[in-house]
């Protein structure tokens, strides 16, 4: 199983583009260099200075073994921001990519929470309903979902190609929300939206 591990980087708008260039010119570098792992993705919202920084690994192990190098990068980043970070841990049972990405992409992630006897159904509604439904829709470009099975924590992200793209596809968006807690009874924590820095996320062939 796919894991993920996702930090949550809120810093003072002036300050933000420093932390950015330090997260891509050498926290990039030294955890894509770490065993087992498959990439980095960062997107943000430079105007309210928050950032999604997510690392993927091809284990849990591989992502706890890494954490002594990659903390001290996270704690140096953030200080460069002026700023705060909390870091969640998942499993990625899904993981659709459809189109390369390129500058200019946006992100749509969607929290969820559901008791964690439900975390199975919601993960094959998300893959047999959701993905399907948002992938005929012009401009997707990916789907991932996080999840965390013993507190019934999941992360919906679905990757689109442009600004504008992510923007026109809100109503599908909200009918596949909808949809989904009519069929799993989740409850939708946030809807927040960023822009695409970087992705070199990359998933092994099984």
């Amino acid at each position: 199983m796919l894991h993920i591990r996702f930090n949550l980087i809120t810093a003072d708008p002036l300050e933000f583009g420093e932390a950015i260039k330090f997260i891509e010119a050498e926290a990039r570098p030294r955890a894509e260099s770490q065993p087992g792992n498959l990439g980095l993705a960062l997107y943000a919202n430079p105007e309210l200075g928050v950032a999604v920084l997510e690392s993927f690994w091809v284990s849990g192990d591989a992502m706890r073994v890494s954490e002594h190098v990659v903390s001290p990068s996270r704690r140096e980043a953030v200080r460069r921001a002026s700023g705060t970070v909390s870091v969640e841990r998942y499993q990625l049972p899904i993981f659709e990519r459809e189109a390369p990405l390129s500058e200019g992409a946006g992100l749509r992630l969607t929290r969820m929470d559901v008791e964690p006897s439900g975390v199975d159904d919601a993960e094959q509604v998300y893959a047999d309903t959701a993905v399907p439904w948002l992938a005929d829709t012009e401009g997707f470009c990916g789907a991932l979902l996080l999840v965390d099975r013993t507190r019934g924590h999941l992360i919906s992200e679905t990757i689109w190609r442009s600004h504008e793209a992510l923007a026109a596809s809100r109503s599908v968006a909200a009918a596949v929300r909808v949809d989904a807690v009519g069929s799993t009874g989740c409850v939708i924590r946030a809807v927040e939206e960023y822009g695409l820095v970087f992705n070199s996320a990359w998933k092994p062939r099984s």
